[in-house]
């Protein structure tokens, strides 16, 4: 695979964690000192991923509920050969999230090192 797909391959495993409530999945695509981000509502998230990882455990799944997928890639920059950003679209209804996922390329392959997440205003039902 080139990096384009190995990425792609990457945020395939974060929608599928996201959407299963997966920690193993989570811990697979993310490096372990990742940070994630985010000021929704007026309420400001700085997580480390063991935080983030408790707060997965602790919600219900979308699939547990079976709820709708949706995923979506917006854009991906591959801004050079150890570091890409990919814009995704993703839920866990009744919320729509835009998120920024920044990777970098390790000796295992490409992780997310940092996530920043938002609502997602344009999304519909």
């Amino acid at each position: 695979m080139d990096d384009r797909q190995q990425i792609l391959a990457t945020v395939q495993g974060y929608f599928d964690a996201l959407y299963d409530g997966s920690v193993e999945g989570f811990r697979k695509v993310f490096h372990p000192q990742a940070q994630l981000f985010s000021a929704e509502g007026g309420n400001s998230d700085a997580l480390d991923l063991d935080s983030y990882m408790t707060r997965v455990a602790n919600r219900p799944a979308p699939a547990s509920r079976r709820d709708p997928r949706h995923d979506e890639v917006v854009g991906i920059t591959i801004a050079s050969p150890s570091t890409a950003h990919v814009r995704v679209r993703d839920a866990l209804l009744p919320n729509r999230y835009v998120d920024e996922l920044l990777l970098v390329k390790f000796a295992d392959g490409w992780k997310i090192v940092c996530k920043a997440w938002a609502f997602d205003t344009t999304a519909t039902a």
